[in-house]
């Protein structure tokens, strides 16, 4: 297997959705609770991003044989497409798993038992999300599954591990961090479902009922958009809970990028075409979150 083909098989290019997340808690805990844990930390970057190739991998492992199309099992799917050994695949899911949880395991006897609970709902919706008989992937839960897991869940683990020695869990503590990630969650919300929207024929094909197989095209677009208004509104709102430093306010200069983005997604829906706009807009949108909060808490 070539590398650029590995890269392909765990979809290197939405890893955005896990990286941004975590960075964001890192700073978070710099910024809110002046605590950084550099070891800890990336001893679970690496954790979560071994375990969100297995995610991805699973999920082209799992689409490749439960696949009704064989069109889309040889043609579309990057196991058939590219001729990839199915045992590999299988292979590489259980050894980066392992690794995983190892690393995982390593992490709760540094950080406490807060660590495992969290750990074991992250690996269960990553499995679950594209196994068993009725995979999150292929109900209407997608969405929230994946933005909640990845934008949510590893902001508040990271901020967990950097400030486990001083971070108190209470409604207040979550609460704060849920805030803190609502925009990625939002953004990465947004990437499944243009992504659902896009495939809404192939989908009806091989029988996944997402949301959009509910509401429809036009009703999910104006959700994607809506997404995308309330993840500004949300940063904007940040600084006066005193949750974020006023520079993530620079993060409205690429509205009009994110607009350009919505509006061709709007005029057409198609995989190879218009994808790579929420996949933008994920990019720009939280990694812009991102510097703009660490210039902040670097000149504060």
């Amino acid at each position: 297997m070539s590398v650029s083909t590995f890269l392909e098989l765990v979809e290197i290019k939405a890893k955005t959705a896990s990286v941004m997340p975590f960075l964001l808690g890192l700073c978070f805990s710099a910024y809110y609770y002046h605590s950084i844990n550099w070891g800890v930390s990336a001893v679970f970057f690496i954790a979560m991003f071994m375990f969100n190739m297995v995610v991805d991998m699973l999920d082209n492992y799992n689409d490749y044989y439960h696949a009704d199309s064989q069109s889309y099992q040889q043609k579309t799917n990057i196991i058939g497409r590219e001729n990839i050994n199915p045992k590999l695949v299988r292979n590489l899911i259980i050894s980066l798993t392992a690794v995983s949880a190892i690393l995982g395991l390593w992490l709760v006897y540094t950080a406490g038992l807060a660590v495992l609970w969290l750990g074991i709902f992250c690996f269960l919706i990553g499995y679950l999300y594209s196994s068993g008989p009725h995979p999150i992937s292929s109900l209407p839960l997608g969405e929230l599954a994946s933005g909640f897991t990845m934008g949510f869940m590893i902001a508040l683990i990271s901020v967990y591990l950097n400030a486990y020695q001083v971070f108190t869990w209470n409604w207040l503590s979550v609460g704060q961090v849920f805030l803190l990630a609502l925009a990625d969650e939002l953004w990465i919300s947004n990437l499944m479902l243009a992504n659902n929207i896009c495939d809404a024929q192939e989908d009806e094909d091989n029988h996944r009922k997402t949301i959009v197989h509910f509401i429809g095209k036009k009703a999910a677009l104006t959700a994607f958009s809506i997404k995308n208004v309330l993840a500004f509104a949300v940063i904007i709102l940040l600084p006066f809970l005193k949750l974020a430093p006023a520079t993530v306010w620079l993060t409205v200069l690429i509205v009009p990028f994110v607009y350009k983005q919505n509006k061709l997604l709007l005029a057409k829906q198609v995989k190879t075409e218009t994808f790579i706009c929420a996949v933008k807009t994920l990019l720009i949108g939280s990694l812009t979150y991102v510097v703009t909060y660490m210039i902040g808490f670097l000149f504060k």
